[in-house]
């Protein structure tokens, strides 16, 4: 029996729900995305450090979202582009319309943004969740509307 140490990342399964859940009410999921050498996407479109990417069926074509990775084709400026994101490089997907999805903290030695409290007998850490940041003015970068974005605790 596997230990929640040795268990693999709930983040990727969770991704995938959200997207789907997004998809089922015609809603478009966007992810929002750490980037570092580990990532690659039009290096013209990062802004602080971060990119929001459309992950809609409309948007991609060949996507894969797998346990380590999602990637696929999507169009920037009228050109194609292949992007790669590990998963753990996703800090949030949401629906644009609404705002509603799910921030996730970094893994360890990614750069957190988080911080987490020890853990004390054997109960999982707390941590607190990414706020997705809301777009500097004239910005047309689409973000969830201010003040719907959820409370989040992760559990692992």
């Amino acid at each position: 029996m596997l230990d929640a140490t040795e268990s693999s990342s709930t983040r990727p399964y969770l991704i995938r729900a959200i997207y789907e859940w997004c998809t089922d009410n015609g809603l478009t999921p966007f992810i929002a995305v750490l980037v570092d050498g580990t990532v690659r996407v039009p290096n013209e479109y990062v802004k602080d450090g971060e990119i929001v990417l459309n992950i809609s069926f409309d948007a991609t074509s060949s996507l894969n979202m797998g346990n380590e990775y999602i990637e696929f084709k999507g169009r920037f400026g009228g050109v194609a582009r292949d992007i790669f994101v590990p998963v753990d490089r996703v800090v949030a997907i949401y629906a644009r319309e609404n705002g509603q999805g799910m921030a996730f903290p970094m893994l360890a030695g990614t750069g957190s943004p988080v911080e987490a409290s020890p853990s004390t007998e054997g109960k999982p850490s707390g941590l607190t969740p990414v706020p997705i940041a809301e777009p500097e003015s004239g910005s047309d970068t689409p973000r969830p509307p201010s003040g719907s974005r959820p409370s989040l605790t992760r559990v692992k």
